[in-house]
């Protein structure tokens, strides 16, 4: 049985795309302001706005592809190997925290707390990434820095993403049909 018509799947996909390439460009922009200069490392997680407003409203499905599609592109445009490496292990456990927090209690859970939760995973898995790629555990010593800038960012993006998911609420587009609004628990 066919859960949604091809307009509803095509909508979705095209929603999806513009989420992934406002990701990337976020991105970007993010990669020119010195940020790292009060935490070396750290980063404001821009494109993190469009993966805690996805897995919001969409599937878990949709919002696993827009992490794999931001890390990937932002990877090939900005980086190298070592840098997916450490963002794909930063996204990825912050996406887990993220979709459990919201499986478990989304009405437990303001977006906020989610959205720090989600920035302090993001910090443990670089932090995971740095002690594989260096072969030490050394590196967890800069872990309290980075629960600092994690919470401070966390706090940034679910105020944005807050905004953002309201003002999408309001446009007619991008309303998706009752079946698949708030799918974060499937």
């Amino acid at each position: 049985m066919r859960l949604y018509s091809e307009r509803d799947e095509l909508r979705r996909t095209v929603v999806i795309s513009i989420f992934a390439s406002v990701a990337v460009v976020l991105g970007i922009v993010e990669s020119l302001i010195p940020f790292a200069v009060a935490v070396p490392g750290a980063k404001l997680g821009l494109g993190n706005i469009m993966v805690l407003t996805c897995l919001y409203l969409f599937t878990v499905k949709d919002a696993l592809s827009l992490i794999l599609l931001k890390t990937l592109l932002t990877s090939f445009i900005l980086g190298s190997f070592s840098t997916f490496l450490f963002s794909v292990l930063g996204a990825l456990g912050s996406f887990l925290i993220m979709y459990l927090m919201l499986k478990l209690g989304r009405n437990s859970f303001s977006l906020l707390g989610v959205s720090v939760m989600g920035g302090i995973a993001h910090n443990l898995g670089q932090l995971a990434a740095a002690a594989i790629v260096l072969n030490t555990t050394k590196i967890f010593y800069y872990l309290p820095f980075l629960l600092v800038s994690g919470i401070i960012t966390g706090l940034f993006v679910g105020l944005v993403s807050g905004k953002l998911i309201a003002s999408m609420n309001r446009i007619e587009w991008f309303r998706m049909p009752q079946s698949q609004i708030k799918g974060g628990g499937r």
